[in-house]
């Protein structure tokens, strides 16, 4: 399953690094000026997730198959991009056609690493790419309306009803409001105009604090001034240092959390950031454990079985009886199906079950 989270920054925030450490590959150019990145760099990442690593101690599988998430680094935007400034439209463009946005924000001082704007402001950053967003969207909202009202006066009934709603949202947008806070967000004509244009201020956002090595253990000034922003929008924070990420790439595992240890930090933000992103796109993970692979599979939250079993093959959810479910922590206390089975804790679950993250399972079928 290929759900998009897109990288977007102003340029030399190290956006290119931090998509270099993700994707643990050295295939995004990074260098010291603006548009580095000239063509968004797309890459499948895996899932960190140790449960499958408990299963195989058990299983003891030939493979191992992580969940995975694309990750698009898309070229540093500047003001006046909503009008084609920089390298302007298609790279909003770019950014529309992903779920997520993980905004790269520079909270570092480095006089070797020139800043577009001349000093270090998060705050002021953010305000320059989100009014940019914003300017897209309410661009792109008035073309909307305009066709909209043809189709209006030609009695379209549909058209009207999506009149309504888009003048009340461009309204909020000219107020400086993104779409997310739109009051009416759950109305159908919404729904359907959203998914139409797919507004790029309607998406969720995490902030990504881009700070050197001295400031993993403790908050420097720059991520104290993000994190009381982001507090105000109900938006999440993640630090991490680009820089060391990208160092750690050909790190054996034991040698990673031994530098991480020495900074001061548990776990890698790079880590944080892929797991956040995935509950960010209302994804989870099931898993079946055998000889030949122990492997997460990816489904949306609230998924019923006969649908979890799709994401397999089309034939498990058209020949669907049941689904032999053990959860994850009854198939590790009881050390694998047999310890669970003699247990009873192996359920049968029918169409209407809805799969919970963790659930191991096995599909019983006929086609």
């Amino acid at each position: 399953m290929g759900l998009g989270i897109g990288l977007v920054g102003l340029p030399n925030v190290g956006k290119s690094t931090t998509f270099n450490a993700l994707t643990k590959a050295q295939n995004a150019e990074s260098a010291n000026y603006p548009f580095c990145t000239i063509e968004p760099n797309k890459a499948i990442v895996s899932v960190p997730d140790d449960r499958l690593w408990e299963l195989a101690k058990i299983v003891s599988p030939e493979r191992i198959q992580h969940s995975t998430l694309d990750f698009v680094d898309i070229a540093g935007l500047v003001k006046g991009a909503s009008k084609g400034e920089g390298l302007g439209n298609k790279f909003l463009d770019n950014i529309r056609e992903t779920e997520v946005i993980l905004h790269i924000v520079r909270c570092f001082e480095d006089e070797n690493i020139t800043h577009t704007e001349g000093s270090i402001d998060p705050i002021r950053d953010i305000e320059i790419i989100e009014t940019e967003l914003l300017l897209a969207d309410m661009a792109r909202l008035e073309s909307r309306i305009s066709s909209l009202t043809r189709k209006a006066k030609g009695n379209d009934k549909n058209a009207k009803a999506q009149l309504g709603i888009a003048e009340s949202l461009l309204g909020h947008i000219e107020e400086s409001n993104p779409v997310a806070t739109f009051a009416d967000k759950e109305d159908d004509a919404f729904i359907e105009l959203n998914k139409e244009m797919r507004f790029l201020t309607s998406k969720e956002i995490i902030y990504a604090a881009n700070v050197d090595e001295d400031c993993l253990e403790g908050d420097n000034q720059f991520v104290h001034k993000l994190k009381e922003y982001a507090l105000k929008l109900n938006r999440e924070v993640i630090k991490l240092c680009a820089k060391t990420e990208e160092e750690m790439v050909s790190f054996e595992e034991e040698e990673k959390m031994e530098m991480l240890e020495s900074l001061g930090v548990s776990e890698s933000g790079l880590d944080q950031i892929i797991r956040k992103g995935f509950d960010k796109l209302g994804l989870m993970s099931y898993f079946t454990a055998g000889v030949k692979e122990v492997r997460a599979w990816t489904i949306r939250k609230n998924t019923t079985a006969p649908k979890a079993a799709a994401v397999i093959h089309n034939d498990f959810e058209k020949g669907f009886i049941r689904a032999e479910v053990i959860s994850f922590e009854h198939f590790i206390g009881h050390n694998g199906e047999q310890g669970a089975k003699e247990a009873g804790k192996i359920r049968l679950e029918g169409k209407e079950y809805i799969v919970q993250d963790g659930d191991v399972m096995h599909f019983r079928f006929n086609v």
